[in-house]
């Protein structure tokens, strides 16, 4: 069973995603909060595995709720929801580890299925943050986008293949089932690759390989 709290200062809102990702049988929402700081003190309490988190909220925002929610030990994946999709906040919430960025104006299919993905260790984007991603990608040979390659030439040819399917949003037993490794395996490969990398978590790696990869699609 997969635990959610719910971070959002709309009461309404709460509830119609409550209602929403509560017809899976795998979901159940254990917490509700209506500011950032009350986010917190529900996932202390409950320890849930997903928390959905609302961006624009007063006192404590959902942006400052992320990043110290997953500087905690055993962090939940954060998956944001939010109807504000401004580069900044996506590359900050991204950067500090959140699990995915998602725009508000999504089927219910497609928020289960989000909450599911990131619960397994995936990461979900919707179409509209994918493409601003896109626009703020470095132009072939920037000093980022080199960089990122000479980073990624550290990788053994097995780690990177672990990280590209990083990039593509799948989660350890997806990657696993994909290359035909136990999923402990795959999860000693990922943390090879944060280190090498020089990076804190997954989502930020995820973001690397997802630049490298639309970098090597221009240059075709």
């Amino acid at each position: 069973m997969i635990t959610v709290v719910i971070a959002d200062d709309d009461a309404l809102v709460r509830a119609g995603i409550r209602a929403i990702v509560e017809t899976s049988p795998d979901i159940t929402v254990v917490a509700e909060a209506s500011d950032g700081g009350e986010a917190i003190t529900q996932v202390r309490q409950w320890r849930p595995d997903v928390v959905l988190m609302d961006l624009d909220m007063p006192g404590c925002d959902g942006l400052t709720a992320t990043r110290r929610l997953l500087t905690q030990p055993d962090p939940p994946k954060v998956l944001v929801l939010t109807t504000f999709g401004m580069d900044e906040n996506i590359t900050s919430a991204l950067h500090a580890g959140a699990s995915g960025y998602l725009m508000k104006q999504l089927t219910p299919q497609q928020l289960i299925h989000a909450v599911s993905t990131v619960a397994a260790g995936g990461t979900v984007l919707s179409p509209t943050v994918t493409q601003q991603l896109l626009t703020h990608v470095s132009q072939p040979g920037s000093q980022r986008t080199e960089r990122l390659r000479g980073l990624a030439d550290r990788l053994s040819e097995r780690e990177r293949e672990v990280f590209m399917l990083l990039g593509q949003g799948l989660g350890n037993s997806d990657i696993a089932a994909q290359l035909h490794m136990s999923t402990s395996t795959v999860k000693t490969y990922v943390s090879r690759i944060l280190s090498k990398l020089e990076v804190d978590n997954r989502t930020q790696a995820a973001l690397m390989a997802f630049e490298l990869d639309l970098q090597t699609s221009a240059g075709r």
